[in-house]
């Protein structure tokens, strides 16, 4: 996973009306966990969008008050009718730490079938997986270039060293299907020579004998 820097400030107020403030302040409360102690600070929330929204995963190097520490984000909440965030909880990255992080599945390639003129269907755009944070990538890239026309990519066929995917094996990621008029159009082209042959000739009519 690539890095990304976040600086923030340690609170030592808790509580609803604490948050209140801060987040009147264009600050999010947060809480770093994991590690040795659980540490409680704030954010700019600007700054904390930038990785909420990201479509990739990332090692968060947090600066609060002069000390380091990195982290990924393990959870964070909403506010129902803004959609602003309010909260977001951070997990200290130990070696060999290892995290539950839901990923973006993103198809690359050409598919066959689609150049058959199928059509792509994504059924999955992420994933939840479970791995040490050295293994586990920033999104899960899936090569769709030998999918042909009927077939499907299931989760069981991702490899992802070190990395355990939380979905069922059997869920199909993508698959590439004839689009149905394209397929109601061919149908009956296919099935035009075999009807012909099966149609029995005409018997010939029998010439009528010649007359003496």
């Amino acid at each position: 996973m690539k890095n990304v820097e976040l600086i923030g400030t340690k609170r030592e107020a808790k509580g609803t009306n604490s948050a209140r403030a801060i987040r009147r302040n264009k600050q999010v409360p947060c809480v770093l966990y994991g590690g040795k102690e659980v540490l409680h600070f704030s954010v700019n929330e600007q700054a904390l969008n930038k990785i909420i929204h990201s479509p990739e995963a990332h090692r968060v190097e947090l600066d609060i008050d002069g000390e380091k520490h990195l982290a990924v984000l393990q959870d964070k909440q909403f506010q129902p009718v803004t959609d602003a965030v309010i909260h977001a909880d951070f997990l200290e990255a130990l070696p060999g730490q290892e995290a539950r992080l839901p990923m973006i599945v993103r198809l690359t390639g050409q598919s066959a079938g689609v150049r058959k003129g199928g059509k792509l269907n994504q059924s999955i755009r992420k994933l939840h997986v479970k791995g040490s944070l050295e293994a586990l990538p920033n999104l899960i890239e899936v090569d769709v270039t030998g999918l042909d026309v009927g077939q499907s990519f299931h989760v069981r066929d991702l490899n992802l060293p070190g990395v355990t995917v939380l979905e069922d094996p059997d869920d199909v990621i993508a698959s590439v299907k004839m689009p149905k008029k394209a397929a109601e159009a061919a149908a009956p082209a296919a099935a035009s020579p075999a009807a012909a042959a099966a149609t029995p000739a005409p018997a010939a009519e029998k010439a009528e004998p010649a007359k003496k």
